[in-house]
């Protein structure tokens, strides 16, 4: 068996997965101020349920928050979502999440992510970006702690890490290399700005 060959096919059949993921999520792109409502929430939700999170996330240099990833699929599964990244407490630009994976997921999943960047010069790197690639353009460690402990008193010294939130509270053991970030240009109706600029051009006509 050509090993090579074998796992160029399978980065081809990820690939082309996550582009089908991402134009699912773009027929249903939510509108900037839906994001902002559910960010919000989710934020709220973080520092009721996390000792010592709303203190953790102002130290921050950056927050990326997706509110609700779906993951959903069989055979060729993946994952969507759509997110603001907050600095200072002011949201500054969209994002979206894609991530696919190949084996057996009946069923629907939602969860909520929450990444915090911890050093300039790394956020920097990120926004940069037209397309990050955890695992590839950086990594983001996933951060467990006990129940009831206060984030404050944990050692973190990676300088991406991630929260991820199902119905249940905190999933343990996940990871989110693989994932996919993309910088969304929405407007507050839900379209990117050059689809809502042809939108006008056409009314003006």
């Amino acid at each position: 068996m050509n090993f090579n060959k074998f796992n160029r096919l399978g980065r081809f059949i990820w690939f082309g997965a996550v582009l089908g993921l991402m134009a699912a999520g773009s027929a249903s792109a939510k509108s900037a101020q839906e994001i902002d409502i559910e960010v919000n929430a989710t934020l709220e939700a973080f520092a009721s349920q996390v000792k010592g999170g709303k203190e953790f996330l102002e130290k921050s240099k950056g927050v990326l928050v997706f509110p609700k990833v779906g993951k959903a699929g069989l055979v060729i599964g993946g994952a969507y979502g759509e997110g603001a990244m907050r600095i200072g407490g002011q949201t500054v630009d969209y994002y979206s999440t894609a991530a696919a994976s190949i084996g057996l997921q009946i069923g629907v999943q939602t969860r909520s992510e929450i990444v915090v960047f911890l050093e300039q010069g790394v956020l920097d790197k990120f926004r940069a970006s037209k397309g990050w690639e955890a695992g590839v353009d950086g990594s983001i460690a996933v951060v467990q702690w006990g129940a009831g402990e206060d984030l404050g008193t944990v050692e973190i010294k990676d300088p991406i890490v991630a929260f991820i939130f199902g119905n249940k509270g905190l999933m343990a053991n996940l990871s989110l290399e693989g994932s996919k970030y993309t910088k969304l240009n929405r407007t507050a109706t839900g379209e990117s700005a050059s689809e809502a600029k042809a939108d006008t051009e056409a009314e003006t006509k």
